[in-house]
């Protein structure tokens, strides 16, 4: 399953980003699902989630 392979690489890259990176990861990366989105998301520090709402808009 390589789709799934890739988002794990993703998700690794995520996780171990600083802020700024993981911001660039989450609005660069295309063709994820719904639940791939959910899933970073549970990596990103929420007291930021207005900077990355910005970089989103």
């Amino acid at each position: 399953m390589e789709g799934q392979e890739n988002f794990e690489h993703i998700k690794e890259r995520f996780i171990t980003a600083d802020l700024d990176d993981k911001v660039k990861i989450y609005t660069s990366v295309q063709g994820l699902s719904v639940d791939q989105y959910k899933e970073l998301l549970k990596y990103f520090p929420i007291k930021h989630l207005v900077t990355l709402e910005k970089a989103m808009s």
